[in-house]
This record gives structure tokens, sequence and C-alpha cells, in this order.
């Protein structure tokens, strides 16, 4: 682990120990590494990199800081603008960029940020990439190279990015035809999607924290705190109740009694659904080394 990326990318106190500066330097090496690779490659066309944010107020300043350090490189900015992690990573895979970019500081509250970075195959970047990145971060000087007029890159809105992942996630076949579905999208990301995509697929819905202020997400809702869910579906009678986290990587759910549903209970059922329904590859579930024995026992069985 470096000095300054943790486990998932690198956060810290907005506008305190990660700054708007970071933010710049950051895009001035991604700008300038991923145009040398295309250059490398024979390719005469700039690097194209993909941006998403939650709905931290900081987010908008390190979302402008990025662009001016790509642009500045010579590298063209795409902008989903408010948007879940695993839609960067998808659009980064599917629409051939060279790199995608999360800014969020995932469950933690709002004054807390993070930059998440992804390679084009939708996957985080290597270790290699990261080590440069952070001795750019303490090079007392910027000896990068500067272009100007036709070199410099460009900015784009990109809304069809993330309208092509919530048409992706409708298609998976999922059926909810009148199921009542409660939802809590922790004023985060996943509030300004999630009620449309339950919503095509099918469902009944009864949604909270989707009502974001750039200083609420995550306070008292989402999977952090899912008591507020729990008294939702016990009280609207739902089926189920799914909370997402600040950048919606990450979900608790609760059953029709209000009672919730852990992680490797939600594996565990999972693939027992697919397993049943020959869609469960090589009859294995891959789990991190945080899932208790009971569910492999249960598996096994």
């Amino acid at each position: 682990m470096g000095k300054y990326f943790g486990t998932d990318g690198f956060r810290g106190e907005a506008n305190c120990n990660l700054t708007a500066d970071h933010a710049f330097k950051v895009g001035r090496f991604l700008g300038w590494y991923y145009c040398q690779l295309k250059h490398r490659a024979g390719s005469d066309q700039p690097a194209r990199i993909v941006i998403g944010k939650d709905t931290r107020r900081s987010s908008y300043m390190f979302e402008y800081s990025l662009v001016g350090g790509l642009v500045a490189s010579g590298a063209d900015a795409y902008l989903l603008h408010v948007t879940t992690t695993p839609s960067v990573a998808y659009v980064a895979r599917t629409d051939n960029f060279d790199c995608g970019i999360m800014i969020s500081a995932s469950h933690n509250p709002a004054l807390d940020n993070g930059i998440k970075f992804f390679g084009g195959d939708g996957y985080k970047l290597d270790d290699d990439r990261e080590l440069e990145i952070e001795a750019l971060l303490d090079a007392t000087e910027d000896t990068l190279p500067r272009p100007s007029a036709e070199g410099l890159g460009t900015l784009v809105d990109y809304p069809e990015g993330l309208r092509k992942y919530q048409q992706y996630l409708v298609s998976t076949g999922l059926e909810l035809e009148g199921m009542h579905v409660a939802l809590d999208t922790a004023n985060g990301a996943a509030s300004t999607s999630a009620r449309q995509i339950f919503a095509d697929l099918g469902a009944q819905l009864t949604v909270i924290g989707e009502n974001p202020d750039g200083l609420n997400i995550n306070l008292n809702v989402g999977s952090t705190h899912p008591e507020a869910l729990q008294e939702v579906v016990r009280e609207s009678g739902a089926a189920i109740g799914l909370a997402f986290d600040g950048d919606s990587d990450r979900l608790i759910a609760v059953d029709e009694n209000g009672e919730l549903v852990d992680g490797d209970k939600i594996m565990y059922i999972c693939g027992k659904s697919m397993e049943a329904n020959g869609r469960l590859k090589k009859d294995t579930v891959v789990t991190t080394v945080m899932s208790n024995l009971g569910m492999y026992k249960a598996l096994e069985s």
C-alpha cells in the first residue's frame, strides 16, 4: 500500500489533506500518461478519460480540478456527473475509454472525499501506476509537458454513458413486476438513477434518502444506517429493502420482516438461485476472506 493510496483509491478530508491542487496534479499525470501510451501505440488521438462523482459539495471542486489537469495535459475529459462507482467502471470498459475516475468517499461522511481510478478494462489501476501518481504529488516541480492551442484537451458532457449503464441493468432480466421494493439511496450517487431503474423493472417503490443537498450524504441513511430502511419496510409492507452507500458500490438488504440480510446471506441466496437456474459458472461462489464459515458450510451442503 502506498503513501496516499489505500485499498480503494485515496481519501482525505476535503480541502484539508485532500485538496483541489492534488486533484489537478492527478489530472495532469493521468492525462500525460495515457496520451503517451496512445502515441507509443501509433495513435495521434488524445486520451479519453471518463469522470463520475457523488453528491458531496466538494465533489464539484474535485471534478473541475481533475478536468483542468487532464485538459492541460492534452487529454479529453468526459463527464458523467452524479453517478455510481460501478457505472464509471462499466462505461470505461464498454465505451473504449483509457481511464475512468470516480470522485467519492463511499460511505464516509460529507466532509471527506476521495478519488478512485479504473483502467480501460474497468479494473482498478495497478500498483505501479499508483506509485507514479504519488511521486508526482510529492514532486517539488511539475516537469510534465505543457501543450497549447490544438494540443490542449477538450471537455465533453457524457450523459449517454449513464443511460447506457441504466439500460444494461434493466436488460439483465430481473423480474420485479408488482413487487413492493423499498430503496434507500443514502442521499448519494444512486439518488439520480435507482428510482428509474427499479421502476423500469416493474417494481412498486418506496424511496428514502433521495434528496441530496451536498452535506447529507450517508447522514442517518444508507448502508451504514439501515435502521431507517428497516422501519420503512415494516411500515410500508415492502417485500424487500435495499440500502446503498454514498457511491452505490455496496449494499445492505432488509427482508420482508424488516430484518437485516448481510453480505454472506445475500451471496448465499444469489448463488443458490443461480445454481438452481443453471447460471452459476463452475458452480462456484467467490468470496473475500471476511466471509463467515457458516456460509461456506451452507454452500457445501
